[in-house]
């Protein structure tokens, strides 16, 4: 069971949801600490925490089996959370997905196995997970919902190809994608990728 943590306005308050997804070797608190430097001070800013802080043991480009159970329950606490923000009135397009490496992945595959129309996908670093996409395994529209991803072109964890075969199926999809590949080797989130976040998505 993942403990969620909450930063920024009370959900009483709030029109507008962030689910922040931490990094493998990361926690909660250190994808909320984004809140510094993106537009998010109209959101609610919810983040849980990976058992032992990884949300599956392997690659993302593993073979499926390998990552079980540890990625199917971190789609169900992805899920959890979802069901609960509806629970409590928020339509899926107040609803925002924010992601890095291990996170972006998961935010990307949770929501384009659910697609609809959020209020947008954030990935830094990441693609769609499995040792192959499988475009069975996705439904649903997005709606024209807005899908950033960002990457350096020769990133250690998430290979460029892998990114534009994600790319392509959110497109079809109805997903309204941009993708930034930046000319470094840097894992991490660029200045520059939070610049075009905050002017074209959270604006």
């Amino acid at each position: 069971m993942s403990k969620i943590f909450q930063a920024g306005k009370d959900l009483q308050h709030a029109t507008k949801v962030a689910i922040m997804i931490h990094g493998r070797g990361g926690t909660a608190q250190s994808i909320l600490s984004l809140n510094q430097v993106l537009n998010l001070d109209e959101f609610a800013q919810i983040a849980p925490q990976a058992p032992g802080n990884t949300w599956y043991p392997y690659s993302f480009m593993a073979p499926d089996q390998s990552n079980e159970p540890s990625f199917s329950q971190s789609i169900q606490t992805i899920h959890g959370i979802v069901q609960d923000l509806e629970s409590k009135g928020f339509s899926s397009e107040q609803i925002y997905f924010i992601g890095f490496s291990q996170g972006a992945c998961l935010a990307l595959e949770y929501a384009t196995q659910h697609a609809k129309k959020y209020g947008a996908v954030i990935a830094f670093t990441g693609g769609l997970i499995g040792e192959n996409i499988r475009p069975e395994k996705y439904s649903g529209s997005f709606d024209g919902t807005p899908v950033f991803i960002g990457s350096g072109f020769k990133d250690p964890h998430v290979p460029v190809l892998r990114i534009e075969a994600s790319e392509e199926l959110i497109k079809q999809a109805a997903g309204d994608v941009k993708v930034l590949i930046f000319e470094d080797y840097d894992h991490t989130v660029r200045q520059e990728e939070m610049d075009w976040v905050n002017k074209n998505i959270l604006s």
